[in-house]
């Protein structure tokens, strides 16, 4: 049997492999930052904002909602809370994830939302190639194409973060210090120059 991964561990892996060493290997208390407390309240409103808005930001004439869409997968060893689905009248499904994040780049969100595509397209047994981001800073929509080499993307990192939690190795640290700064870990860190 797969040890079984949340779709926010691979998010975190990209993030910061160490993420995912505290959280299994070295299991220690987690300190809640100011930044993910503010997080849960803005998911929280952008979920009750989301029932009453139209579909237009994100280039759909109509489609039903759902939210809080708890998706797994045991061929991925995988699960996780989709933050909202939309199913269009022709069948369509588009995964969308609410991220409190001022930037478009970040890899990490980019391959949680394929992973929650994936888990769609298991779930419901039909392809899922496009999702959406929305940026709640911005109150912005990013649409993104689900590509095949993202699939093939999460299924190495889903088999890399086993290894870290099987082969119980501390994992090279993040070179981008400035994703320390607001890291639950980043006391336990004492090689990455904090």
């Amino acid at each position: 049997m797969m040890f079984p991964l949340r779709v926010s561990d691979l998010k975190q892996y990209i993030y910061c492999p160490r993420i995912i060493y505290y959280y299994y290997v070295l299991p220690i208390p987690r300190r809640v930052t100011r930044k993910m407390e503010y997080g849960k309240l803005e998911h929280v409103e952008i979920t009750r904002l989301e029932k009453r808005r139209r579909l237009k930001a994100y280039g759909l004439l109509e489609g039903e909602r759902k939210f809080q869409v708890h998706l797994e997968s045991s061929r991925l060893g995988l699960h996780g809370l989709l933050d909202m689905m939309i199913t269009t009248a022709g069948g369509q499904v588009y995964p969308v994830e609410f991220k409190y994040s001022p930037s478009k780049k970040g890899l990490h969100v980019k391959y949680q939302l394929a992973a929650y595509a994936m888990l769609l397209e298991e779930s419901l047994r039909k392809p899922v190639r496009y999702g959406f981001l929305y940026l709640i800073p911005s109150k912005s929509v990013m649409p993104m194409e689900i590509t095949s080499s993202m699939r093939d993307y999460v299924k190495k990192a889903l088999t890399a973060i086993r290894n870290i939690i099987s082969g119980e190795r501390v994992p090279v640290y993040t070179r981008s210090k400035s994703r320390c700064v607001n890291c639950e870990f980043k006391n336990y860190c004492t090689d990455s120059g904090w």
